[in-house]
Order: C-alpha cells, then sequence, then structure tokens
C-alpha cells in the first residue's frame, strides 16, 4: 500500500490541485488580495502584501500547502493544505482554504474538499476542519459538505492559542 502523500496532484471535473511552488506567489496573492476573503478569520489582514508574505513562507515550509487551479483557464483560485494536528489519532485535517471571491457560491468549494475528502479517505477514517469561531462563512460551507460541529476547545492550530471550532467529517458518512 501506498503511502499518505501531504501534496498530492488531485484533479476534480473543473479544478485541479498540486503542490505549491515559490514561483506560485503572484497568483495567490492575486486570489487572496481581497478583503472581504478575509472578513471572519483570524488574521483579517492578509490581503495585503505584508501579511500575505508571511502566509506564503509558512505555506511553503509547510510541505503540505497545494494550489487551487481552475482547469478551464489554469489559473490560480485559491489555497488548501492537509495537516496533522493531533498525532494520536488516526486522521488528517483540511484546512488553511481560501478561494477566489469570484467562485464563491457555486460548486467549487464543494468540489476542491470532495476531492481532498476521496483522496484522504483512501488513508485515514476521519477529516477535521478547524474554524475560528468568528468565520461564519467557513462553518456554513463546512456544514454544506457534511461537515459535523464536534466541540470548540482553545488551540495552537495557527501558531497561537485561540478559540478554534473542530468539525468532522468521517469515512462511512462520506461514503453514503
Amino acid at each position: 500500500m501506498d503511502s499518505f502523500n501531504f501534496q498530492p496532484v488531485l484533479k476534480g471535473e473543473t479544478i485541479s490541485l498540486r503542490p505549491i511552488h515559490e514561483s506560485d506567489f503572484d497568483g495567490l496573492f492575486d486570489s487572496a488580495s481581497d478583503k472581504k476573503l478575509w472578513e471572519g478569520h483570524p488574521v483579517k489582514n492578509r490581503y495585503k502584501a505584508d501579511e500575505f508574505k508571511k502566509w506564503f513562507k509558512s505555506a511553503l515550509e509547510s510541505d503540505s500547502a497545494l494550489v487551487i487551479l481552475d482547469q478551464l483557464t489554469n489559473r490560480i483560485i485559491g489555497s488548501s493544505r492537509f495537516y496533522v494536528v493531533n498525532s494520536e489519532h488516526d486522521d488528517i485535517s483540511i484546512g488553511y482554504t481560501f478561494i477566489s471571491r469570484q467562485y464563491w457560491g457555486g460548486k467549487t468549494n464543494y468540489e476542491v474538499k470532495k476531492t481532498m475528502l476521496t483522496y484522504a479517505f483512501k488513508y485515514f477514517k476521519v477529516v477535521w476542519f478547524h474554524i475560528a469561531p468568528s468565520n461564519i462563512r467557513s462553518q456554513k460551507a463546512t456544514q454544506k459538505i457534511g461537515g459535523i460541529f464536534s466541540y470548540e476547545k482553545n488551540s495552537n492550530i495557527s501558531g497561537k492559542f485561540e478559540p478554534w471550532m473542530f468539525y468532522k467529517i468521517e469515512k462511512e458518512n462520506w461514503l453514503q
């Protein structure tokens, strides 16, 4: 059996995901430089170049960040990643996701998560989503794809100790 790859190349119907590269900065910043994207996020000024550079450096260093591409145009439209919060459990997390606002309200987020979940469930029984309590938009989007709120607790997921809401999707529920 092959092992889980934190930076796979994945293809959906209209999107694809691939590992982030240093040359992706301009495309990612272009898709992330909309103030509205970060309204509910703990780092509300990530649309500014200086703050986005910090995120980009962290994304490169994570060895797990993916860029999301519109397959029709091959344009970068966002980013997401797989990560582990608690290595004691046989589970994985999906997060750090942002998608250009012009792709909101349609099927793009669902397709990104479906593509990532399908891959993750080849290896894991549970996928977690960690969402800031202020990020109502992401909470609703996670519920829309089948995420179930499990609990809220303080955690250092983002590098500082703060409250997070934990949603999960179990493989058996996803396959139904």
